[in-house]
């Protein structure tokens, strides 16, 4: 058999056998400049390759969708999981308001508050709120966030309390 020279792009040198370097076409300024036909032109496409290569690409292909439908289904799991928890709690919170009601005291306890039941002989007040709105302030002052020392001298202030309660003009007399 006959060798068969090696094609320009794949030379080899004497030495090693190991591929020579393509070689470079420099610009002006010195720097390297590969030619990309060049480069193109030194890749060979077996038979193989091309199988192997289209064998990559259908199971991409293939895959990219299943692959989708996969995180697509594991979102919705995630989200049912989260759901069932809340559901469960939601469950939890019930029976303990069951077992709440089923307590006698606790049934009394909301009949007063909520109906306003009573037992006989009992006197029940409601107080509404027979303030005027307009004495009632608009809005709250700010709250500071310092803190501030009262004065300790406390007894003045008692003393005037007592006083003004005394000769306040509604004040209840004795008999």
């Amino acid at each position: 058999m006959a060798k068969r020279p090696a094609p320009l792009s794949r030379a080899r040198t004497a030495s090693t056998g190991a591929p020579a370097p393509a070689p470079r076409r420099t610009r002006a300024g010195g720097t390297a400049q590969v030619d990309v036909r060049e480069w193109a032109s030194g890749i060979r496409l077996s038979g193989f390759m091309v199988i192997m290569l289209s064998l990559v690409i259908l199971g991409a292909w293939v895959l990219v969708p299943t692959l989708g439908t996969y995180i697509d289904q594991r979102q919705k799991i995630a989200a049912l999981e989260a759901s069932v928890q809340v559901t469960a709690e939601e469950i939890t919170r019930l029976e303990q308001a069951r077992e709440r009601w089923e307590d006698p005291a606790y049934i009394t306890t909301q009949a007063r508050e909520r109906l306003y039941y009573m037992k006989p002989g009992e006197v029940v007040y409601l107080v509404d709120n027979d303030l005027d709105p307009a004495s009632l302030p608009q809005e709250q002052a700010p709250v500071s966030d310092e803190l501030e020392q009262t004065p300790s001298d406390w007894m003045p202030q008692l003393l005037r309390s007592v006083t003004g309660a005394g000769l306040a003009q509604s004040a209840i007399r004795a008999q």
